[in-house]
C-alpha cells in the first residue's frame, strides 16, 4: 500500500480491451508473481433505485441507437497535451466521446461535473464508487437495461480545511452528491445489504529485476 511502480509494456499489433486487460494480468502474475482469487462476500453498500416508478430524471437519458459514438482517441504529445475530444460536446452538453465517464468543468467554480454516453447503469455505479467516497460501494438495482447518456452536478464533500495558501474557491452552494443523484438523474442511494463478488490477495512480492 506504501510502494509504487512504473510499468512500462508494448503490445504488438492493435489488441482489444479483453485482451490488454488479459496480457496486463499475466504480466503482473510474471513480474510480482501476483496471485488472487474471488469471492462472494455479502457487504453494505448503496443501491441506485428509482425516485419514481418508471420515470429517469432530465440529465438521464436513453442512448440513440443511431448516435454517432467516437470511442478512442488519438495519443496526447507535447503540442496538445490534452485530447481535444475530451473536451468537445454534443448537443444537451453530453460528452463528446463514448463508453466513459469525463469529467467536464462545472457550471460554477468549486463544483463537480461529470458526464457519459453509451454506459450502462451498472458502469456508471461502479464509476462513481471510485470518484465519490461514500464509504460503500454503489451498485445497480434500477432494472434499467440498455445503455444512456447523463450529466451530473454536484458540490464534493469537504473532507478537511482548506490548505493556508491555497487558490482553491470558496465551496459554493449546490446539491449534495446524493441530492444531485436524485433531482437530475432520477435515482436515489438506498442503504442495502447484497452478496458481491470480492477479489482476494493470494500473494504477491516485489517485482523481477528488468
Amino acid at each position: 500500500m506504501s510502494e509504487r511502480f512504473d510499468i512500462q509494456a508494448r503490445a504488438p499489433g492493435n489488441p482489444t480491451k479483453d485482451q490488454m486487460r488479459l496480457m496486463i494480468r499475466n504480466l503482473l502474475t510474471d513480474r510480482f508473481k501476483l496471485a488472487v482469487h474471488t469471492e462472494m462476500h455479502e457487504a453494505p453498500v448503496l443501491a441506485f433505485v428509482l425516485a419514481k416508478p418508471g420515470k429517469t430524471g432530465p440529465q438521464l437519458q436513453p442512448h440513440p441507437s443511431d448516435a454517432l459514438c467516437q470511442t478512442s482517441v488519438e495519443l496526447a504529445s507535447a503540442a496538445s497535451p490534452v485530447p481535444d475530444m475530451f473536451s468537445q460536446k454534443i448537443s444537451g452538453g453530453f460528452p463528446a466521446i463514448c463508453n466513459g465517464i469525463l469529467g467536464i468543468p462545472p457550471s460554477v467554480p468549486g463544483r463537480s461535473r461529470l458526464g457519459g454516453r453509451n454506459v450502462t447503469i451498472g458502469f456508471m455505479a461502479d464509476m462513481l464508487s471510485q470518484r465519490v467516497d461514500l464509504g460503500r460501494p454503489i451498485v445497480d438495482a434500477t432494472g434499467l437495461t440498455g445503455t444512456f447518456d447523463f450529466l451530473l452536478e454536484f458540490t464534493p464533500e469537504s473532507k478537511g480545511p482548506t490548505p493556508p495558501g491555497s487558490n482553491a474557491a470558496a465551496e459554493p452552494e449546490g446539491p449534495s452528491f446524493q441530492q444531485a443523484v436524485q433531482d437530475q438523474l432520477g435515482l436515489k442511494l438506498q442503504p442495502r445489504k447484497s452478496s458481491m463478488e470480492v477479489i482476494v490477495l493470494d500473494h504477491v512480492e516485489h517485482p523481477s529485476e528488468n
